[in-house]
């Protein structure tokens, strides 16, 4: 039997909002992923991720700070922009660091549209309901897309006393839900919901018409998110408790380069077949320039 070389897979096509809605009604869960580089948002791109979020989490998995709080406007330019190029068919999101869109309307719209025109992010995402229910408006007013985030709000973690999660009480889960709906009211395409128990979780997705996508919120949800670097195991230490780590990247990594280390110290590598030679006459021209030195 002869064997043929396998068809190439074709190109997806670019996922669109209204792509998003029509998967969530049909009731198919929607995959989003961190991405903060070109390889990292190929890789979720040809795994068939609907969404490539980059993160402000790019603050303490990137770029090893204690916090998303430091991350900066122009660093998260850079690392959307990157992601651009890998993120082909995903919608590429990209999310607003603290200080980019708290201050005005105004400065939310101007941020945004860096991260559109200058970037290449097809929405943004930004935390909390409230006062910033007319930071979406105005985005949204502006032409641009917009992703809400309820629950844990890591930018405003201080407020919500620590990491943990929200909405516990019936008066907590209550106005998770309202905010839920003034976001949706607002404008917002799709709402990440984080760290709060499933059921208000439940609740909040059967409230509103849009995608929620849960991190931490249970199964109800129209789709589930994870940040790169700990579903791979690419970190040291412990993992909240709603993460799955489908892989423990860090390890192999970490294998390889010592195995790197030991071959150039003892002078295994690098092998002939890693090195480039020279023609017999050209090197016997150069010896022979040489020679006299």
């Amino acid at each position: 039997m002869t064997d043929h070389p396998s068809a190439p897979v074709p190109a997806r096509r670019k996922v669109t909002l209204p792509d998003l809605l029509a998967r969530s009604a049909s009731g198919v869960p929607l995959a989003m992923v961190t991405a903060y580089d070109a390889p990292s948002a190929r890789l979720a791109d040809e795994a068939g991720v609907d969404v490539v979020l980059v993160g402000d989490s790019a603050g303490t998995t990137a770029l090893g700070g204690e916090s998303t709080v430091p991350v900066t406007m122009d660093e998260m330019i850079v690392y959307t922009r990157a992601a651009s190029r890998g993120a082909r068919a995903a919608l590429l999101v990209a999310d607003m660091p603290f200080g980019s869109y708290q201050v005005s309307d105004e400065a939310a719209v101007v941020n945004a549209i860096r991260f559109v025109k200058d970037a290449g992010a097809d929405a943004v995402k930004l935390e909390g309901a409230g006062p910033m229910l007319t930071r979406v408006r105005a985005i949204v007013d502006a032409g641009i897309a917009v992703m809400g985030h309820i629950g844990l709000t890591p930018q405003s973690a201080t407020l919500l006393g620590g990491y943990k999660a929200q909405g516990r009480t019936a008066q907590a889960a209550e106005q998770l839900i309202a905010d839920a709906i003034a976001l949706e009211r607002a404008g917002c395409f799709a709402i990440v919901l984080e760290a709060m128990p499933a059921i208000v979780a439940a609740h909040i997705t059967a409230a509103v018409r849009v995608p929620t996508i849960g991190i931490g919120a249970g199964s109800s949800c129209s789709g589930q998110v994870l940040v790169w670097h700990d579903l791979l195991g690419l970190l040291p230490g412990s993992t909240p408790r709603f993460v799955k780590q489908y892989a423990q990247v860090g390890e192999l990594i970490g294998q390889a380069l010592a195995s790197y280390v030991a071959e150039v110290r003892s002078g295994a590598f690098p092998e002939p077949r890693h090195t480039y030679g020279m023609p017999d006459d050209e090197r016997e021209k150069l010896e022979a320039h040489l020679k006299p030195r």
